[in-house]
Parts: C-alpha cells; sequence; structure tokens
C-alpha cells in the first residue's frame, strides 16, 4: 500500500515571553517564516489574539502580506480569524485582495475566538462566540460563491452586500476551520465541505476526541453532499528535536516553564495542568509532545497517524522552547530527516544506490574492460599507423 503523502506546517500564535522586545520577536517570527520556505515547508498559520500579552499578533492578513513578499514557495493562513470579532463582509472581501496579493498562496482558517478575554474586551458573551462564528461564515461563503447577501443579526447588518472583485483562486481559497473541545468547528467544516485544524493537544485520550470529531465532520460532510478528504484534515503538535534526547531536554530549559505559565495562567485551556511541576515529563510521558531526536519524531508522527486513523498535513505548535539558534536548528532537522520519512522522497534514491551496490562488482568489470577495449584500439591504431 503507497504510505499517503504527508505535508508539513506550523501553527505560529505566536508565543513570547513577557521580558522580550515585541518588536524584534515580530521580526523574529518573520524570519521564521523566511527560514520555513528555504527548508521546504508546505504551509504555516498564523494566528489572531489581542489581549493576554504572551500571543502578540492581532492581524494575521497584515503578517501574510508582509511574509508573502519575503517567502516564494510556503503556503500561508490565518490561523486562525475569529470570525465574531469582524463584520463578515468586510473580512471576507480583506481575504480576497489578500489571495490576490498573494497570487493564491494565502488560505483562511475561521474558528469562534479562543481566549475569552479578547472576546470580552469588545462586548462579546463567550456564550454567543459559536453562533457568531457560524453566522458569519455562512455569510462569507456566500460571498466568495459572488451572492449578493442581505441579512440582519444582534451584531452586523448587511444589505445588498456583494464582493467588487472574485477570488483569485477559483472557486475560492483554501478554508479551514478550528476543532478543539466543543464540536462546533468540525460540525461548521462539515457542512460546508472545509477542512479541519485540530487542536487541543495529542495525548491519547485527545487523540480520541480528534477521531470522534473526524467521524463527526465526516458525517456532516456526507449529510451536506460533501465529500470528506483526510488530506485537508491538519493535526497540530508540540515538538522540539535536536541530535540526541539529552540536548533536546537541555534546549527546552529556555523556555518550556514560561509556555506552561501562559497556559496555566492566562490561556483559556491549560496544554500542562497547573499542579505539574515538571512540564518536561509530563508533556513527553502523556504524549502531548515529542522533545528528543528525529527517530523519536518520526516515530511519534507515526504514533498520530495510527490513533487519528490519517490526517494531511503535521503542523507544529511554534512554541518557543529553544532559543533562536536552536529553534531554527530544531527545523532543519525536521526538514532534512523526519519530513522526508513521510514524503517519500528518498526511496527512489535509496532504491538506486541499492541497484548500483548490488551490481557494484559487475558494473566495475565492465567498465574496466570497456577502458581496456579502448587502450588496444589506440594500440592498434599505432601498430597500423607505424606499418
Amino acid at each position: 500500500m503507497t504510505k499517503q503523502y504527508l505535508r508539513s506546517g506550523v501553527f505560529l500564535a505566536p508565543f513570547h515571553g513577557l521580558g522580550e522586545n515585541p518588536t524584534l520577536a515580530l521580526e523574529r517570527d518573520m524570519e521564521l517564516l523566511v527560514h520555513l520556505d528555504r527548508l521546504n515547508y508546505n504551509e504555516a498559520w498564523i494566528g489572531e489574539h489581542h489581549s493576554g500579552g504572551f500571543e502578540i499578533i492581532s492581524s494575521p492578513e497584515l503578517f501574510i502580506a508582509a511574509a508573502a513578499e519575503r517567502t516564494r514557495h510556503i503556503r500561508l493562513g490565518t490561523g486562525v480569524v475569529s470570525l465574531p470579532y469582524h463584520n463578515p463582509f468586510i473580512l471576507a472581501d480583506r481575504m480576497v485582495q489578500l489571495d490576490h496579493m498573494t497570487r493564491g498562496r494565502a488560505m483562511f482558517g475561521v474558528g469562534p475566538g479562543s481566549l475569552v478575554h479578547d472576546a470580552k474586551k469588545i462586548g462579546i458573551d463567550p456564550s454567543d462566540q459559536r453562533r457568531r462564528m457560524n453566522e458569519s461564515l455562512d455569510i462569507c461563503m456566500e460571498l466568495f460563491a459572488g451572492k449578493s447577501v442581505t441579512r440582519k443579526s444582534d451584531w452586523f447588518d448587511l444589505r445588498d452586500a456583494q464582493l467588487q472583485i472574485p477570488p483569485y483562486t477559483r472557486p475560492r481559497m483554501e478554508m479551514a476551520v478550528a476543532a478543539a473541545r466543543s464540536p462546533a468547528g468540525a460540525l461548521a467544516a462539515g457542512r460546508h465541505g472545509l477542512g479541519m485544524l485540530s487542536i487541543g493537544g495529542t495525548s491519547d485520550d485527545a487523540l480520541a476526541h480528534h477521531k470522534s470529531n473526524w467521524g463527526l465532520y465526516s458525517e456532516t460532510a456526507r449529510a451536506n453532499g460533501h465529500v470528506p478528504h483526510r488530506d485537508s484534515w491538519r493535526l497540530v503538535t508540540l515538538m522540539h528535536i535536536a541530535e540526541t534526547r539529552e540536548q533536546a531536554k537541555k534546549n527546552v530549559e529556555f523556555g518550556l516553564n514560561r509556555f506552561r505559565d501562559y497556559f496555566t495562567d492566562v490561556a483559556t485551556f491549560p496544554i500542562v495542568p497547573a499542579d505539574v511541576t515538571d512540564p518536561y515529563t509530563y508533556l513527553t510521558e502523556t504524549g502531548t509532545a515529542c522533545i528528543g531526536t528525529p527517530d523519536d519524531a518520526i516515530a511519534f508522527i507515526e504514533r498520530l497517524q495510527k490513533g487519528s486513523g490519517g490526517f494531511g498535513v503535521i503542523m507544529e505548535l511554534a512554541q518557543n522552547w529553544a532559543d533562536w539558534d536552536q529553534t531554527k536548528r530544531h527545523y532543519e532537522l525536521m526538514a532534512r530527516y523526519v519530513h522526508p520519512h513521510f514524503q517519500g522522497s528518498r526511496e527512489l534514491r535509496q532504491d538506486s544506490y541499492a541497484f548500483a551496490r548490488d551490481h557494484h562488482e559487475e558494473f566495475v568489470g565492465q567498465s574496466a574492460a570497456a577502458v581496456q577495449a579502448e587502450i588496444d584500439r589506440l594500440a592498434a591504431l599505432k601498430r597500423d599507423a607505424a606499418e
């Protein structure tokens, strides 16, 4: 059976310690995307957050527009736009502009908004976020299809709203919906036949939840006339690798505790429970993260494939656990030694090498015979000339 081609990507929130210069942190995020582009990563998704102090990109569209000018190949998605925070007509119009400016490299990831304090700061009741997401998504889909929309809700009033230019990507740019603990994301993605971005951990329990969400997504997609494709399913996980396990563990001492503190102090769901004092042991022993070598990363991803039933993109949550040099080294090791295992880029070379090795003596003999034949031929010509 042919192994499924697994694309590579990152989910860039981003996460930056409170002691860092935010200007330089944002520039380093941009440098990361340039680095990933050179390493042939397939895609990067950039988040939207407005409070909490740790995740500091507020406009993924703005960031993507700048990144598109500095990169050549990598696809760039909003990971994700919080639909309840924006007028759906204005948002759809901005995304179509981004689709044109990137010549089709932009992707549109959507969700209800993950930080409750973001919603509260603009007067949104958290209990309304998923309803608003669905209302906005329905309208965006109609607008991308070229329809005129007249619709009124308690948070928008659209009157003959229609996009003034069509999408660059036909029929529209690739889209995905964030799916975590709530079934809302899987239902919305399935209803419209969009991709699914699964976040919320990769422990055995989390994998079981993701697998259940995939079943819900598939059932909903088929009920709405869509064919579910695992290639459009993206699974987000945590990884840091180095040449040795000891080096990887040492590397993450740089920022792992700050990351843990943010998720226990501020974020709305803890990746590491508040009572855990050793995040390294907890993350690695529960299967929430891989901190090790390239071989460990391969085994870890294979476990995720088996536990989920298969997905199309392995998404690394960009976390700044290690310093900048070791972070870049991590991505280089992933691209050089881990991705090829799942993308079939080494097998033909290995077959070619093996064939040449197995016939080495035969080919050396033939080569030597050919050389000797030329030597003998030249000698014969010289004898003939002398006579």
